[in-house]
């Protein structure tokens, strides 16, 4: 208490306040200049930091997603346009396999499933087979012949090559005891026609199916012979309308194919002429009405050269008649608007025989208008469009320009007898 009485008694004399005031001014003053230091310090001193950096990364680039390949679609099949039967002309091709390099100018190739005995036509070789043709506009009938085991047959295959007719069998009716394996019994013939027409109905509607192909028979001496065509057309009908469940179905509303083998042109012959005279009343059609064609297909015409009455063992004789047939059935089948194939391609060589039926030879080679003779040694000279002559001295040249309805001269069959 009494120092700090001493105080207040100090304070109240003058001299003492200004040095106090001096004393607090000092301490007031030394405070401001050292926060300024300090401050000033401060705010220019960077800390270390106690970790180093984080890194400034690149951006991450952007990864495009791995492309899916896309199936490449397959290309859509040549479909070839339908033909009036008028206008169908061609050959059989045999396997078929590239047939337009052996024969130009030739519009229809006639080749076979391996049902028929021979060739590979199958699976994508059938189809690239028939593309190629129909790439070159040519167009293809089709024959499949029958099996009685139909699973056998790869339907789909077929169909979707988009042939341009089918043939459905070959001689299905033949009672031969050389060749017993053709034969079908009507109702079983009924089963496979009705599978291969849905078959290939099923994928284009509009595609020919003849009913596979009649025997080869004399019109006249063979009539009950084709009677009895007539009837086992009517028990495959009965068939195809109870056990098949096809209602109305009615054989004479289709197409037949036709083999025909007589020396039609020798010696005034027209066997072709009287089978189209025959078929015609069953069809109810006039035979030059052009309406026939509808109903039947000349599926296999040709030239015999044994078993027939001319004398096959004269080369000169065979020759003769090869080409006589030639020219006759074609003429023929345009007159009455039925599509024709001329069978053979090339000639045929069997274990027991040799058949000059073809317009080349068994190599490929060209044949003279006579077989027996060189290319050259006949020719003919052909009217064609617009009056315009064309010689031909080759079987090949000449089928192509009676298909393109040339007219040969007035002489021509005493020019190729001689």
């Amino acid at each position: 208490m009494s120092t700090f009485r001493s105080l207040v008694g100090a304070l109240k004399k003058p001299i003492n306040v200004i040095l106090v005031v001096i004393v607090i001014v000092s301490v007031v003053l030394s405070v401001l200049a050292y926060r300024l230091t300090v401050g000033k310090q401060a705010s220019t001193h960077v800390p270390t930091p106690i970790t180093a950096p984080i890194p400034t990364l690149p951006p991450t680039p952007t990864i495009a997603p791995t492309p899916v390949p896309t199936k490449k679609a397959a290309p859509s099949p040549i479909i070839l346009p339908a033909q009036d039967p008028a206008q169908i002309q061609g050959l059989d091709a045999g396997t078929g396999n590239r047939a337009d390099q052996a024969f130009p100018g030739i519009a229809w190739f006639r080749i076979s499933y391996p049902t028929c005995g021979w060739g590979g036509l199958r699976g994508r070789f059938l189809k690239d087979t028939i593309q190629y043709y129909h790439s070159k506009g040519i167009r293809v009938l089709f024959v499949v012949c029958q099996t009685r085991n139909l699973n056998s047959i790869d339907w789909n295959t077929i169909a979707h090559a988009y042939p341009d007719a089918v043939q459905c069998g070959n001689e299905e009716m033949k009672q031969d005891a050389a060749v017993s394996f053709l034969y079908m019994a009507p109702d079983e013939f009924a089963r496979f026609y009705n599978q291969c027409e849905r078959a290939i109905h099923a994928v284009n509607p509009k595609t020919p199916t003849l009913i596979g192909s009649l025997d080869p028979h004399v019109a006249g001496p063979d009539y009950q012979l084709m009677v009895g065509q007539v009837i086992y057309l009517n028990e495959m009908q009965y068939t195809m309308n109870t056990t098949l469940k096809r209602g109305n179905w009615n054989w004479r509303n289709e197409a037949l194919g036709v083999i025909d083998s007589w020396y039609n042109g020798y010696g005034g012959a027209n066997n072709l002429a009287g089978v189209f005279d025959f078929w015609a009343q069953q069809f109810n059609v006039d035979v030059n009405g052009g309406k026939l064609g509808r109903h039947l297909w000349v599926v296999e015409g040709t030239a015999c050269y044994k078993g027939c009455g001319i004398n096959g063992d004269d080369p000169a004789v065979v020759a003769i008649v090869h080409v006589l047939t030639l020219i006759s059935n074609t003429e023929t089948a345009l007159r009455a608007h039925v599509p024709y194939f001329h069978f053979s391609g090339k000639d045929i060589q069997t274990p027991s025989d040799y058949g000059p039926t073809g317009v080349l030879t068994l190599q490929g080679q060209a044949k003279g208008l006579r077989q027996d003779q060189g290319v050259g040694a006949y020719r003919l000279t052909l009217t064609c469009s617009s009056n315009k002559s064309i010689t031909v001295t080759t079987q090949l040249q000449l089928m192509v320009r009676l298909y393109n309805r040339c007219a040969l001269p007035g002489d021509y069959a005493s020019i190729l007898s001689n």
